[in-house]
């Protein structure tokens, strides 16, 4: 049986470039790819739609989108318009995003595990097909229903993945999701305590840890040179680390590292910034949260992963060679 594998594009690719890296995975057996919608750059949907429309087969996922910034009428709409493009192949992972950038666009993230519940909550019945009128603390809506008058009537299937970082959350993804997409530039053995809260989760609604989905993104620089490959991760590590200090906590990146990288980083992060400051990223750190190096190193990285409990890795492609790292991780 061959190994379930999935694609992670964010925003580092032309977006042509990306429909045709999208159509090479699906070629060589790939089961997925997930977009990104991370900082203010590019948004998730029209590329989802654009991968959608020139596949067949491969499934099509937000790596994440987050809970706060679309209606829940507009998002669960938005899912519908993806699945009648390409039905039974629309994934929504989703989280709950991250400051200061939510701060900064005036979005104050209290309670999210409260408003998340009722977003996936809302989200699943709507595209369940059902008539609903819910009122909880964040979601408020009165006998809406997706009002298909031409075209498919039928309950969609598109399941909802949280991208889950914190303990409570996760735990919340094992209760009410349909699996989880398990954080990147973590260390393999981080899984463990995850798969614990999702289990934990799991119980709380009469499932198990085997009902859930558990993708995984994966940071992936695979170079036939070995030290490009490397160099390539710890620019991007560079600038993660200090944007998303929650991951490094996640990661166990001490404090201080983070803090003196943030001092050299403004943001926007300048590429000379990045230049200034990617030495203080350990090349230890670097193969203990990312699959980085040769293909075999690559691959053998990889499995550590799978077999921590991640179902299907997502491979974040760091560095130029895209069709590389595919054709490393090809099923077919």
């Amino acid at each position: 049986m061959s190994e379930r594998v999935a694609l992670y594009l964010q925003d580092a690719h032309d977006l042509r470039d990306g429909l045709e890296y999208v159509k090479y995975a699906e070629k060589r057996g790939f089961e997925a790819v997930w977009q990104a919608e991370s900082r203010l750059v590019r948004d998730a949907i029209v590329p989802m739609a654009a991968y959608a429309a020139v596949t067949e087969r491969i499934k099509v996922g937000s790596g994440v989108i987050n809970n706060w910034t679309r209606n829940i009428g507009l998002l669960a709409a938005t899912f519908l318009t993806l699945d009648d493009l390409a039905p039974n192949r629309i994934i929504c992972g989703i989280g709950a995003w991250w400051d200061p950038l939510a701060k900064n666009v005036g979005i104050e993230r209290r309670k999210p595990l409260t408003a998340m519940r009722e977003t996936v909550i809302v989200l699943r019945r709507l595209l369940n097909m059902e008539r609903v009128t819910f009122h909880g603390e964040f979601v408020h809506v009165e006998g809406i229903e997706l009002d298909v008058v031409h075209g498919r009537r039928e309950p969609r299937n598109v399941p909802i993945m949280i991208g889950a970082t914190g303990d409570q959350m996760m735990e919340l993804t094992g209760e009410i999701a349909d699996g989880a997409v398990l954080n990147y530039c973590v260390p393999p053995e981080y899984n463990i305590r995850a798969l614990e809260l999702l289990e934990k989760g799991a119980k709380k609604s009469g499932r198990t840890l085997d009902d859930l989905d558990r993708p995984q993104l994966v940071v992936c620089s695979v170079d036939h040179d070995r030290e490009k490959a490397i160099d390539t991760t710890r620019e991007l590590l560079t600038q993660y680390l200090a944007q998303q200090p929650h991951i490094a906590k996640a990661s166990g990146v001490s404090q201080d590292v983070v803090a003196e990288i943030q001092s050299i980083l403004g943001w926007p992060a300048t590429h000379e910034q990045i230049q200034k400051a990617k030495h203080l990223v350990p090349e230890d750190l670097i193969h203990q949260i990312t699959a980085s190096g040769t293909p075999e190193e690559a691959r053998a990285k990889v499995d550590e992963y799978r077999k921590y409990g991640c179902t299907c890795p997502i491979l974040y492609p760091v560095g130029g060679d895209v069709k590389l790292l595919i054709d490393t991780f090809a099923q077919q």
